[in-house]
C-alpha cells in the first residue's frame, strides 16, 4: 500500500504545530543539553532553508521578470500591465493603512492610565537604548523614500543584487533588458527567448525542489521565535496593541482583500485562501516576502492557473513594493504611541495629523522596503514628522517579532490577490472560472 502523502501546506502546518508544542512547553522546561542541541538543530536546518531560498530569488526574479516582459509584446503591453499593478499596489496599500486607522481609533489601545503610559515611554527609553534601535534608524528621514528612485538605478548591479533586499536596481534591471530583447532582430530576439524561457524553467524546477523541504525548515525557523517570545510582556496596554494590529490585519485580509477577489478577480474568496494557504504559512514562518517568492510564483502559476507572463511580472514587483501589512502596522504604531502620550498628559493627534500618518505609512512601506529594519526606519521617519519623538519606537520592541511574522502572510497574499486580479484585466481566467468571464461575442 503506497504511503498517504500530505500535501504541503498541511505539512508545513504540522511544523508549526511541533514548533509550537516545542518551543512554548517541551524546550521551556527542558535539560540544559536538550535544549542547546534542540536550538542547535533548528538554527541549522532554518538557515539552510532560508540560505536556499535567498540563493535562488535573484536569478529567478532575473529569468522571470525578463521572460515576462518579452511576452508581454512590446512596450505597449507592458505599459498597460504595469500600469494597472502600480494602480492596484497604491489601491490596496491605502485600503490597508484606512483599515488600521479606523481600527487603532475604535480599539484606542494606547488610551490608558497616566502612570501606566509614563511607566510604558519611561521603559521604552530604554529599550530603544538597549536594542540598539536608535542606532537602526538614525539619520533616517523623508529623504528615504525619494532614494527609492536611486535604488531602482544602482551604479553596480551585482552588488545591488547582493546586498539583501536591495531588489528593485535587478527588477528594474531585467524590465529593460527583456524590453530591448523586443528590439533585436527575429534571429537574435528568438535566440534570447529560447535562452530565457529554458533559464526560467530550470529556476521553477530548482525552486520546486527546494520547497520539499519547506516543513522541516519551517519547524526550524518558527521554534526558537516562540521560546524567545516574551509573553509575560504582552499585558495591558502592550496586548490590547497587539490585538488591535492582529484585528487590522484580519480585516484587511478578510474583507478588504476577499472583496477585491470577489469583484474584480471574480474568483470565490474562499478557493483563493485555501490555494494560497502553503504560502501564507511559509510567509508567516520566513518573515520575508522575498524569500516566499519563489513558493509564491509556483503556487499562483500552477494552483491559481494565473500565465507565467502575468505572475512574472507582477510577483517579483510585488515582493519589493508592495507592503499592505507594514503600512497598516506602521499607520497603527505611530497612533498607538501617540494615544500613549496623550494618556501621559501630552496633546493628541488632531484629524489632519492623522490622514499626514496614513500618506506617510503608505509612502515610506515602499520607499524603505528595501532598507534592513525596514519597518523601525518607517515609523522612525513618520513620529517625528507628527511631533513625537523616535525613542518610543522601544514601546513595541516586544511584539515586534511576532506581529512580523503576521503582517509577511498579509503582504504576500495581496501580492497573489494582485496578480489574480491583473490576470483577470488581461482576459485570464484564474482557477479556471470562465463562467465568471465577460462572455465574447462570435462573428
Amino acid at each position: 500500500m503506497n504511503p498517504i502523502r500530505w500535501k504541503l501546506h498541511w505539512q508545513i502546518l504540522l511544523a508549526l504545530v511541533l514548533g509550537a508544542i516545542f518551543g512554548l512547553f517541551i524546550l521551556p522546561g527542558a535539560s540544559e543539553g536538550f535544549q542547546s542541541a534542540t536550538l542547535g538543530f533548528c538554527a541549522f536546518v532554518g538557515s539552510l532553508f532560508m540560505n536556499a531560498l535567498k540563493m535562488i530569488i535573484v536569478p529567478l526574479i532575473v529569468t522571470s521578470i525578463i521572460g515576462g516582459v518579452m511576452h508581454l509584446g512590446g512596450e505597449k503591453g507592458l505599459g498597460r500591465i504595469g500600469g494597472k499593478t502600480l494602480l492596484y499596489y497604491t489601491t490596496s496599500g491605502a485600503l490597508a493603512v484606512t483599515v488600521g486607522l479606523l481600527v487603532v481609533n475604535i480599539m484606542a489601545p494606547g488610551n490608558v492610565d497616566a502612570e501606566t503610559a509614563q511607566a510604558m515611554l519611561g521603559e521604552a527609553e530604554i529599550t530603544s537604548a538597549d536594542q540598539g534601535l536608535i542606532e537602526k534608524v538614525e539619520g533616517r528621514d523623508a529623504s528615504d523614500v525619494v532614494e527609492v528612485f536611486l535604488r531602482m538605478f544602482p551604479s553596480n548591479i551585482v552588488d545591488a543584487a547582493s546586498n539583501n533586499g536591495q531588489l528593485l536596481g535587478v527588477i528594474t534591471f531585467s524590465i529593460l533588458f527583456g524590453l530591448f530583447i523586443g528590439k533585436l532582430n527575429p534571429d537574435l530576439r528568438e535566440a534570447q527567448q529560447k535562452f530565457w524561457d529554458s533559464a526560467q524553467q530550470v529556476m521553477l524546477m530548482l525552486t520546486e525542489f527546494i520547497i520539499r523541504f519547506a516543513p522541516i525548515g519551517v519547524f526550524g525557523l518558527v521554534t526558537p521565535k516562540l521560546l524567545e517570545a516574551p509573553f509575560d510582556k504582552l499585558l495591558g496596554a502592550i496586548l490590547a496593541f497587539f490585538l488591535t494590529v492582529l484585528i487590522a490585519l484580519a480585516l484587511h485580509f478578510i474583507i478588504s482583500l476577499g472583496l477585491i477577489l470577489k469583484f474584480f478577480g471574480k474568483v470565490r474568496p474562499i478557493e483563493h485562501y485555501k490555494a494560497m494557504s502553503p504560502v501564507l504559512l511559509t510567509a508567516f514562518s520566513t518573515s520575508s516576502s522575498s524569500a516566499t517568492l519563489p513558493l509564491t510564483m509556483e503556487t499562483v502559476e500552477e494552483e491559481a492557473k494565473v500565465s507565467s507572463k502575468t505572475c512574472s511580472f507582477t510577483l517579483p514587483l510585488g515582493a519589493t513594493v508592495n507592503m499592505d501589512g507594514t503600512a497598516l502596522y506602521e499607520c497603527i504604531v505611530v497612533l498607538f504611541i501617540s494615544q500613549l502620550y496623550a494618556s501621559a498628559g501630552g496633546v493628541a493627534l488632531d484629524l489632519g495629523q492623522q490622514l499626514l500618518v496614513v500618506f506617510l505609512a503608505l509612502t515610506t512601506s515602499i520607499g524603505v522596503a528595501g532598507i534592513p529594519a525596514a519597518s523601525l526606519v518607517a515609523i522612525a521617519v513618520i513620529l517625528p514628522a507628527v511631533g513625537l519623538p523616535v525613542e518610543a519606537i522601544g514601546v513595541i520592541w516586544a511584539t515586534d517579532r511576532l506581529l512580523d511574522m503576521c503582517r509577511t502572510a498579509v503582504n504576500v497574499f495581496s501580492d497573489t490577490v494582485g496578480a489574480v486580479v491583473i490576470a483577470r484585466s488581461e482576459g485570464e481566467t484564474p482557477y479556471g472560472n470562465v463562467e465568471h468571464s465577460t462572455p465574447k461575442i462570435e462573428h
